[in-house]
């Protein structure tokens, strides 16, 4: 893992990730939370390329700016960059882009934890 090195996924304003479809809106453009989530892909994506099988990554922080609607039928693109790496924390710049113009922008972190250990301390279980 290093500073600097990026992902970039792919995806495209359908009826299934408008505003409608998830209910964060009333119109048909590509929705919030679909932006969101394309962005945190990116990052996640990027992080398990390059984690050990008993190690997997979990969001903790997104703070972004939805700065542009995205029309049906658009393809989407999110990009994240690690920014710095603190310990076991991530930090990343994402962005999302149509084919138009950048539709949004912020800051995403994730945390390296052991797969094992988060889903027994999620279950109300210790190892």
């Amino acid at each position: 893992m290093e500073i600097g090195l990026k992902k970039e996924v792919y995806s495209e304003a359908t009826e299934e990730n408008t505003a409608q479809k998830v209910k964060s809106g009333t119109l048909a453009v590509f929705a919030t939370p679909a932006m969101i989530a394309l962005m945190e892909e990116a990052a996640a994506s990027l992080v398990e390329e390059r984690l050990s099988e008993e190690e997997t990554s979990v969001g903790i922080l997104m703070n972004v700016s939805h700065i542009a609607a995205t029309p049906m039928g658009m393809k989407v693109r999110a990009v994240a960059e690690i920014t710095k790496i603190d310990g076991r924390k991530i930090i990343f710049k994402v962005e999302a882009f149509d084919e138009k113009e950048k539709i949004g922008e912020g800051v995403h972190e994730r945390f390296i934890v052991k797969k094992e250990k988060f889903l027994a301390k999620a279950n109300g279980k210790l190892l």
